[in-house]
């Protein structure tokens, strides 16, 4: 049987993808192993689906002054000790890695192994992390054909994101009911997970009366963020988070509201939801999000708002615009149409295993 090791952590994005493959793996006859943090979310997420689990230590790379900086190199030599001692325990035909730091020593220990390398890069420019995997990687897969002349030639792979199959099944009556929302208005979806999310959740409630003349809005306001204020307030539902219900939710939404991180806007173009992205500032963050949203912006999927210009006014002038424009976003989504991203990602895990065997 053929064996894979997958590996990738520190937020849900970089696990998630790695979810939506199981299926594939699954009917393809993979034996599958996964390799994260001893405690990050990753191994609460995979421990989910049945997939055998190891630990491993692992230390974050920063570009910036932090006194973890001391101690965190240490960590990761310890962790690309214990990733080597589980490739030679595992025996792995191939691995793939969605990112983070914890994939770092996996993916160094499983190149001085021979053992072939697929990792993918969501965003438009690699991350730390995946630069330091790009030596050792046989195929990059990314989701934006901008990123291919950021990557060594003949390595990039246009694939798109994989995508959970649930998340295509969603149902709007479900998603209504879920709400406590009727037909009688459009449904506006505001996400944008516990990152930076504080920023736009204040200026939404703002406008939040002037937005509920038009829309019923679900809310997804992040960890720690609920206002018990609003628990009560007609046409509208506030939640941290969501997980089970999230196919219904988008499935009921008819204008997404979102931050631009890269796994967000491919399930949100895969849906053909009209959307506003408001990427993080380059103050916030390397400033990946700003270049994912203008990419999108710029093959005509997304109405972009950068962080500087936020204002309440903007906000709301910008919402209604995009309602009165959202037939003309999602003829753009359709007529780019959507690549089987998993099925383009297992053809190349395939390809790398049987390499390995013969």
């Amino acid at each position: 049987m053929k064996h894979i090791v997958l590996t990738g952590g520190g937020t849900a994005g970089h696990v998630t993808p790695n979810i939506a493959l199981l299926p594939g793996l699954r009917e393809r006859g993979y034996q599958i192993s996964y390799i994260g943090s001893y405690n990050g979310i990753e191994k609460e997420l995979i421990e989910k689906t049945g997939v055998s689990y190891y630990g491993i230590s692992s230390g974050k790379l920063r570009r910036y002054v932090d006194l973890k900086n001391l101690s965190d190199p240490f960590r990761v030599l310890k962790g690309i000790r214990e990733a080597r001692v589980l490739m030679n325990r595992l025996k792995p035909d191939v691995v793939f890695s969605k990112g983070g730091f914890v994939a770092v020593p996996v993916i160094m220990a499983a190149g001085r192994k021979h053992i072939p390398i697929i990792a993918h890069e969501s965003d438009m420019t690699p991350g730390l992390a995946n630069k330091l995997c790009i030596p050792y990687a046989d195929k990059i897969c990314c989701n934006f054909p901008e990123t291919v002349r950021n990557l060594p030639e003949g390595k990039a792979v246009v694939t798109g994101s994989p995508l959970r199959e649930e998340l295509m099944k969603g149902s709007r009556e479900r998603g209504l009911a879920f709400c406590g929302f009727d037909d009688s208005r459009p449904v506006l979806m505001i996400t944008g997970g516990s990152l930076g999310s504080v920023n736009v959740n204040t200026h939404m409630r703002a406008i939040l009366p002037k937005l509920l003349s038009t829309f019923q809005i679900v809310h997804l306001c992040g960890r720690g963020n609920l206002d018990p204020a609003l628990d009560h307030t007609d046409g509208y539902r506030q939640f941290e988070y969501v997980s089970e219900e999230m196919p219904d939710l988008f499935a009921a939404a008819d204008l997404i509201v979102s931050r631009a991180g890269a796994n967000s806007i491919c399930e949100i173009s895969a849906l053909t939801k009209p959307n506003l992205l408001i990427p993080l500032s380059a103050n916030a963050s390397r400033g990946d999000q700003i270049l994912n949203a203008r990419s999108y912006e710029k093959q005509g999927f997304s109405k972009v708002l950068e962080e500087e210009e936020l204002t309440d006014e903007v906000l709301l002038q910008t919402i209604l615009d995009l309602y009165k424009e959202k037939d003309i976003y999602i003829s753009a989504m359709k007529a780019a149409g959507q690549t089987d991203a998993v099925a383009r990602i297992l053809d190349l895990i395939d390809a790398a295993s049987e390499t390995r065997r013969h």
